[in-house]
C-alpha cells in the first residue's frame, strides 16, 4: 500500500489538537487530556459527522496511535495478514489501521465513537514512560471518565484491543471506573509475573526485546527522528525531539525491572490484578496458539473474574486475525451493541464458552460450553514409563530413571497411537518426581503430537507459525505451591520464596501447563517432553519486523539469558524418577463428545 499524501492543518487548536471530516469521519486529532498531576495525554477521536451522543470504544497504549499497520515496524504482518485473508479489510481505505486497534471506519457508521489514546510517555503524550504500572493505570482511569462525560458521548465507555490493548483493560476494570460499561480483552495477559515476565519462576527475555523493537521507536520526544503519521504527516512520537539522554531520562528500564526480580516481590503485587474485583460485563477471547504470553491470561481472566456477565471465545491461528475478520467483527459488535446501547440482539443468551475446536490441518469447529474448565473433562493420567520412552495408564511396577543434561533436549515419551479420534481441550498439568546434580533446574514440557509415520505434527501460534500442543514451565527451587489458588487441574505457585535442592535428593514438582485444545485423530500419537531449554521447530523459521529473532517454534518468547540460567546451576544432569513410589505423570483433559455424555446419564 503507498503512503498517503499528507497535507499540514491549517487549523490547529491552542492546545495543539485540530479537526477535520474524512472518509465520513469527524477527526479530532490529538485532543489533549489532563492527568491528576498536570501530565498531558493526547487522544484522536473517530466519530459520526452529525450530533448525537455515542458510545466509546477505547484503547489506551505505547504503539503510537498514529502509527500505521502498514509502516515498516509492522509491515510484514500487515502483509501476512492481508494476504491470507482479504475479506478482513474489504469496505474500508485502511489509512486508519493502527497495530491491534479496531479499524474506525468499520465502528463508526455504526454509530460508535472510537477514541485512541497515547498511554503517558509514547508517542504524542508526554510524561514518564512506565508500561503496566499503576501510574498507567490511574491514567486509564481519568481518560475513561473524561471519554465517558464529553459531549458526544453517551456515557458508556467499552474497552476493545489486541494484546497490550488488551491487557493494560484487567488493571483498569479492577478499579472499576463509572464509565466503564464493557470490556473485550482479545488475547490480552493479565498475570505480570506468571505470564510475560517469568514463567514457572524462568526469565522471559521478550519484554525487553519488545520494549526495546516495539516501544521505545515511538517513545514521546522521538519526533522528527522517528515515523510520521501517512494520515496528516505530523510525527508519530511528537511533536519534540529529544536527545538520546532525554529520552532514555524520559522512561523505565523495563529489562532491568524484571531481570533484578526473581521473586515475585513488592514491586510485582500492584501489577498484579485482583480479577475477583472485576464486576464489568466481559469478553474474553483467548488463542490456542499463544504459549508464552497471553492465553493463560484470558482463561483464568474468564474463571476468576467477579463479573456476573461473562463469556470466554477461544480460536486459532495468528493472534491478529479473527479479531479484524467477520467472524470476530461481528462478535465484538453484538456484545457492545448489547451493553453499550442497549441493543436486544440476543447477546445475552449466548452460552459462557464459545470454542473453535482445532483441527489437524488449521480446521476448526465451532461448539459451545457452559464452562471452563468443561465439566464433562476425563482428567485423564498418564505416567511416565522410563523402561519403554512410553505414557502409561498406571504407574510402573518397577522404580525407573532417566537423566539429561540439565540445558539439553531432554526425553520424550509417547502414548501408543490413538484408537479413534480424541479431543484434548483444557488446561494439562504434570507432577514429576526429579533429582539434580545441582542447587537447582529449569524444567521446559513440551506436549507434541506425531503422525503414524513419527512425523511432528505443528500448529500456528499467535506469531509462530509452527508450534507444539502446549508447553509449561518451572524452576524448581520455585516449587512451593500455593494451596489456596491451586487445582488438581492447574497448579499455582506463589513464588514468594526460593527452595534450593539438595544435590541428588528427589523433589516433587507440580508442572502447570497452559491450556489447548486439539483434537487427535485416530492413529496419531501424543508425547510429552522433559527439556532443559526452549522447544526449537527443526523446519524453517519465520521473520517479522517486529520480532528481535527468528520465530522456530516458540515465537519470541525465549528463556536464554544467560545470568538468570547460569551453566554453572543450570547446566548438571537431571533425572527423571518413576515406579511406585515416584508416579511421575502428564494429565490430560480429555472431553468426550456431548452425546456420550448424555448417554451417560440417561
Amino acid at each position: 500500500m503507498p503512503k498517503t499524501s499528507v497535507r499540514k492543518p491549517k487549523n490547529k487548536a491552542k492546545d495543539g489538537s485540530w479537526t477535520e471530516i474524512r472518509d465520513g469521519m469527524r477527526i479530532d486529532w490529538d485532543l489533549p487530556i489532563a492527568m491528576a498531576d498536570g501530565t498531558v495525554l493526547r487522544a484522536d477521536v473517530y466519530r459520526p459527522n452529525k450530533k448525537g451522543k455515542f458510545p466509546v470504544i477505547m484503547t489506551m497504549g505505547p504503539y503510537g496511535k498514529g502509527l500505521a499497520w502498514q509502516d515498516e515496524l509492522y509491515a510484514t504482518t500487515w502483509e501476512l495478514f492481508t494476504g491470507d485473508h482479504p475479506d478482513a479489510i474489504k469496505g474500508s481505505t485502511n489509512k486508519y489501521q493502527s497495530w491491534e486497534t479496531v479499524d474506525p471506519e468499520q465502528w463508526v457508521p455504526d454509530g460508535y465513537a472510537c477514541v485512541r489514546v497515547d498511554s503517558r510517555g509514547a508517542a504524542r503524550s508526554e510524561g514518564y514512560m512506565d508500561p503496566w504500572s499503576p501510574q498507567e493505570t490511574d491514567d486509564f482511569v481519568e481518560c475513561i471518565e473524561w471519554a465517558g462525560t464529553r459531549d458526544w458521548s453517551n456515557g458508556k465507555v467499552g474497552l476493545n484491543g489486541i494484546s497490550y490493548y488488551g491487557m493494560n483493560q484487567w488493571w483498569v476494570a479492577e478499579r472499576q471506573p463509572k464509565h466503564l460499561a464493557a470490556m473485550c480483552a482479545w488475547e490480552g495477559a493479565n498475570d505480570y509475573y506468571r505470564e510475560f515476565s517469568r514463567h514457572g519462576g524462568i526469565l522471559c527475555t521478550f519484554i525487553d526485546s519488545w520494549y526495546r523493537m516495539q516501544v521505545q521507536p515511538v517513545q514521546y520526544g522521538v519526533g522528527t527522528k522517528g515515523y510520521r503519521s501517512w494520515v496528516h504527516g505530523d510525527p508519530v512520537a511528537g511533536p519534540p525531539t529529544f536527545t538520546a539522554a532525554q529520552l532514555k531520562k524520559n522512561r523505565t528500564d523495563m529489562g532491568h525491572d524484571i531481570r533484578s526480580r526473581e521473586m515475585l516481590d513488592d514491586w510485582y503485587q500492584p501489577r498484579q490484578p485482583d480479577l475477583k474485583k472485576i464486576k464489568v460485563p466481559l469478553l474474553s477471547p483467548a488463542s490456542w496458539g499463544g504459549q508464552g504470553l497471553h492465553p493463560r491470561g484470558n482463561y483464568e481472566g474468564f474463571y476468576q473474574a467477579g463479573s456476573k456477565e461473562k463469556w470466554l471465545e477461544a480460536h486459532g491461528l495468528e493472534h491478529w486475525t479473527e479479531f479484524y475478520t467477520p467472524y470476530g467483527v461481528q462478535m465484538q459488535k453484538q456484545f457492545f451493541g448489547h451493553y453499550l446501547k442497549g441493543e436486544k440482539n440476543g447477546w445475552e443468551k449466548k452460552p459462557p464458552v464459545l470454542l473453535k475446536v482445532r483441527h489437524v490441518g488449521e480446521k476448526f469447529v465451532e461448539r459451545t460450553e457452559n464452562e471452563w474448565p468443561i465439566k464433562r473433562t476425563k482428567w485423564t493420567k498418564k505416567f511416565l514409563d522410563t523402561a519403554h520412552m512410553s505414557l502409561e495408564p498406571k504407574a510402573p511396577a518397577k522404580k525407573g530413571k532417566i537423566t539429561y543434561a540439565g540445558m539439553g533436549d531432554g526425553a520424550t515419551f509417547f502414548l501408543p497411537p490413538m484408537d479413534e479420534d480424541t479431543e484434548i481441550t483444557g488446561p494439562l498439568a504434570s507432577k514429576l518426581f526429579v533429582s539434580s546434580s545441582t542447587v537447582d533446574a529449569d524444567l521446559f514440557l513440551v506436549v507434541r503430537l506425531f503422525t503414524p509415520d513419527m512425523k511432528e505434527v505443528t500448529f500456528k501460534g499467535t506469531v509462530d507459525p509452527h508450534t507444539p500442543i502446549a508447553q509449561g514451565w518451572l524452576r524448581a527451587s520455585h516449587r512451593k505451591l500455593d494451596k489456596k489458588m491451586s487445582k488438581p487441574w492447574r497448579p499455582w505457585h506463589s513464588h514468594d520464596e526460593k527452595q534450593p535442592l539438595k544435590p541428588g535428593s528427589i523433589y516433587e514438582l507440580d508442572i502447570e501447563i497452559w491450556p489447548t485444545c486439539v483434537v487427535v485423530p485416530a492413529g496419531y500419537r501424543l508425547a510429552l517432553t522433559v527439556r532443559g531449554k526452549d522447544y526449537v521447530y527443526s523446519g524453517e523459521p519465520l521473520n517479522l519486523s517486529n520480532f528481535a529473532h527468528p520465530l522456530d517454534g516458540c515465537g519470541p518468547f525465549l528463556h536464554d539469558d544467560p545470568k538468570d540460567r547460569p551453566k554453572k546451576i543450570f547446566g548438571g544432569d537431571v533425572t527423571v524418577h518413576t515406579g511406585p513410589n515416584h508416579p511421575s505423570y502428564v494429565m490430560l483433559p480429555v472431553v468426550p463428545p456431548k452425546s456420550a455424555a448424555k448417554k451417560k446419564k440417561q
